[in-house]
């Protein structure tokens, strides 16, 4: 027979590795599905320097590593299968996977939200390296700096915004004329001195990936078909993140853009209900704070649900 776990977690973050320590401390013995993208955000992060305890900074995945040795020493494990199909309907969940079917008790969802990236070869290879999904993040290391972002909602002008704290001028790039965002944020945009709009402009390359550094941008106008270049130390995207919650739908409560719906902070909900034994933590339930150390707290709770619903139920 296959072995009923007690708490497997979906996902290898910030949110995950907290809520396997947590676990496995408790004695639960729990299982980690790294997922898709092994480490989270922070695995593709260079310098982290708002996480507690690091006076002097950390490198994201170093911390991620850190994290993992840390639940490794208390009895989580790791595996790599990725998830293809989830069963909720009754207890123990079943998960699929491509190594087989696991059951488990508890289910800790901490799979994340992934950013929305242009997709250009150079954006990638320079990806904490100049270029970044995260301003609150990254921003204070472009103090006196001239940087762009893209994007025309409300997250890229709430990025705009932030990085004028720091940035000498923040040039704004969008690849239509109009901007999908609320009326109150484009005229805080407009009316900001740091802050210049270039619409019908798209990316077609980020310079410097030899010197692996961002040092410009290569620019179409679409409405003119003109190449230009704008100088910059760095790019931010502000097009948004993509929960990693396909495999839920129709099983749980997810919003309108697929984050999954939580009561209690970390209680997955069915139809309005806390749907017993699944839990949810970090970015894929979390759309407005989105930061490591958020991400680790939830995870921590996570892990205190799970542990009180077993023996409440004698697991």
């Amino acid at each position: 027979m296959t072995e009923i776990r007690s708490t497997v977690i979906l996902g290898s973050g910030c949110a995950g590795l907290t809520a396997a320590i947590y676990s496995a401390r408790a004695g639960l013995n729990p299982l980690v599905l790294e997922g898709h993208e092994p480490g989270g955000q922070l695995s593709m992060t260079t310098l982290v320097e708002n996480f507690p305890g690091w006076p002097e900074g950390i490198q994201g995945p170093e911390l991620i590593e850190n994290m993992k040795k840390q639940a490794a020493r208390f009895g989580a494990t790791f595996q790599l299968a990725p998830l293809a199909a989830v069963d909720l309907k009754e207890n123990p969940f079943r998960l699929q996977t491509s190594d087989g079917e696991i059951l488990t008790r508890t289910l800790i969802v901490a799979s994340g939200a992934s950013a929305r990236w242009l997709g250009l070869p150079s954006e990638q290879a320079l990806i904490g390296h100049g270029v970044s999904s995260c301003a609150t993040c990254d921003g204070f290391f472009f103090r006196g700096k001239e940087i762009a972002v893209v994007g025309g909602g409300d997250s890229a002008m709430e990025e705009a915004l932030f990085l004028t704290r720091f940035a000498s001028k923040v040039t704004l790039l969008h690849r239509r004329e109009g901007f999908r965002a609320s009326k109150i944020m484009l005229d805080r945009v407009q009316a900001h001195p740091q802050i210049v709009l270039r619409p019908n402009t798209i990316i077609e390359e980020v310079l410097g990936v030899d010197e692996k550094e961002v040092c410009g941008l290569r620019l179409r106008d679409v409405a003119t078909g003109e190449v230009t270049t704008l100088n910059i130390s760095g790019l931010f995207l502000g097009i948004g993140h993509e929960p990693n919650t396909k495999v839920f739908a129709g099983q749980i409560d997810l919003d309108g853009d697929g984050y999954i719906r939580t009561s209690g902070n970390v209680l997955v909900t069915k139809e309005g209900v806390p749907l017993a034994g699944v839990f949810a933590c970090g970015d894929v339930q979390d759309r407005r704070y989105r930061q490591a150390i958020t991400a680790a707290g939830s995870g921590c709770m996570a892990a205190l649900e799970a542990e009180k619903f077993l023996d409440e139920h004698e697991h």
